[in-house]
């Protein structure tokens, strides 16, 4: 990895850089597995150590960053020595060492693509979610090393399965879950309809049964072949206050109070501006775009991404739209405001043709307690911060191959 170097710009260098996965094969299924990461979450610190969660497309690993002190012998005896010339090897230390160990690896359990990861309040539990199934599992039940194709099941519970009998009566796909924030008995989760479901494990270990429904009701009249797709849901997450939740599908931000099922209590047009080209969308997958969302830790603003290298950060009342594209203001030194144009112009029937459909802005994630974003564009990652005179990423980080 290297940083981008700029007169105004922090400098960031890798912590540590480790190979998570590595590309397998399923041989019972003939199915490739990649070395993709699908997602990252932060686990709780303990020991002077940071953990993370890692998943790809079939298996999750849990991982202990920490340094690793290091000491080194000095000070040898030279091959022709006299006996007045002899000297005892001394013992230094050197600086520490970045280390990252697989603490837990957790498989075997998702027949689809795992397509999100999310810890639990409580720091020990965490669930991950395919296409049909969502697992609940402990952080201290996996395996303590990776094993070469395919064990025992591992102990997890399968809180969620929609996977009916007959594959022919599937309506639904799990797109996406999370916890609540503070409440660890409830977990909510998306689907392909654009409908958010709420569990409360207390209630019962098998969620399939939710106990709220948050899905805006459409027009008839506006009813297309494209309107399943872009209801289809993305991203979703809690307020830190578990009082709201924020939900993102193709042309739209919805939030959501959790006490209000009918409706949303804010939608945020996104790509509205594209609704005449979804067509054209359809043929060049790019309706199937995937962004996400993110809340900021006092709740206030949200984060989510969009094409030409563009990012929009909302406040909760819709009332404002912070638009910028880190790759037209990552090189300058000087401070510029924040440009609205193209945002304007679309918003207003502008000509969408001049959009960059191949530069999108889909990882986007908030600082937990500092106003502090993260972007991702491509394989670089474009850092910012809240400052007034800020409006320029403080880093940029390019991931390169070696």
């Amino acid at each position: 990895m290297q940083s981008h170097q700029s007169a105004d710009q922090r400098r960031f260098t890798p912590y540590k850089t480790f190979q998570s996965h590595k590309a397998e094969f399923d041989y019972l299924k003939s199915l490739e597995i990649e070395e993709k990461i699908n997602q990252i979450r932060w686990c709780r610190p303990s020991n002077d150590a940071l953990y993370l969660l890692s998943t790809n497309d079939k298996t999750i690993k849990l991982w202990r960053l920490h340094n690793r002190e290091v000491r080194t012998v000095q000070q040898f005896n030279p091959t022709n020595t006299y006996g007045d010339m002899v000297r005892l090897p001394v013992l230094t230390r050197a600086p520490p060492v970045a280390v990252a160990t697989t603490k837990k690896v957790f498989a075997n359990a998702h027949t689809y693509h795992i397509n999100s990861i999310a810890l639990n309040s409580d720091g020990e539990t965490f669930l991950s979610a395919d296409d049909l199934r969502i697992n609940l599992w402990h952080t201290n039940m996996g395996t303590s090393h990776h094993r070469s194709g395919h064990g025992t099941h591992l102990p997890c519970l399968d809180i969620v399965d929609i996977k009916p009998n007959n594959m022919e009566e599937l309506t639904e796909v799990i797109t996406s879950a999370d916890f609540h924030p503070s409440h660890c008995n409830i977990m909510m989760y998306s689907t392909s309809r654009g409908a958010v479901k709420l569990g409360d494990m207390r209630a019962s270990a098998l969620c399939d049964a939710h106990s709220k429904l948050f899905e805006d009701q459409e027009d008839p009249a506006a009813r297309s072949f494209f309107s399943e797709i872009i209801a289809s849901i993305s991203d979703i997450k809690f307020s830190p206050d578990g009082r709201y939740i924020i939900s993102r599908d193709y042309l739209t931000l919805k939030v959501w109070d959790i006490n209000m099922e009918s409706r949303p209590v804010q939608t945020i047009h996104i790509h509205e501006h594209l609704r005449p080209r979804l067509s054209d969308l359809y043929d060049t997958d790019c309706i199937f775009d995937k962004f996400e969302c993110a809340v900021s830790g006092d709740g206030n603003n949200f984060i989510t991404g969009s094409y030409n290298s563009e990012f929009h950060i909302f406040d909760r009342y819709g009332r404002s739209d912070y638009c910028l594209n880190p790759v037209s203001t990552a090189g300058r030194r000087r401070s510029s405001a924040p440009h609205h144009a193209i945002s304007k112009t679309l918003a207003n029937g502008g000509d969408s043709d001049s959009l960059d459909f191949t530069s999108k802005v889909l990882q986007t994630t908030w600082h937990p307690t500092s106003n502090e974003v993260a972007v991702a564009i491509k394989n670089t990652v474009y850092l910012y911060s809240a400052r007034p005179d800020a409006p320029h990423p403080i880093a940029s980080v390019k991931a390169s191959r070696k």
